[in-house]
């Protein structure tokens, strides 16, 4: 049987909170993260952009998606 290393595929994990997302980007085999505000069901994020760049702090070394949002359409 194959190791997840062997595998021709990339795993990309989506994870709501920082401990979470930490947690997937200490594993060898997880090659990227992202995130989704919109599904949030328990509100975490009340400054998404405040939370975006705490990651962003601590996720450097693989890609990272961070959901873009607005309710002003000119921004």
């Amino acid at each position: 049987m194959k190791s997840l290393n062997d595998l021709k595929v990339q795993i990309y994990a989506d994870g709501a909170d920082k401990a979470g997302i930490l947690e997937l980007y200490a594993k060898p085999y997880i090659k990227g993260l992202t995130t989704n505000p919109s599904s949030d069901e328990e509100g975490r994020h009340q400054d998404y952009e405040a939370f975006a760049k705490d990651i962003l702090q601590s996720v450097t070394a693989k890609p990272i998606s961070l959901e873009v949002f607005t309710d002003d359409i000119a921004t």
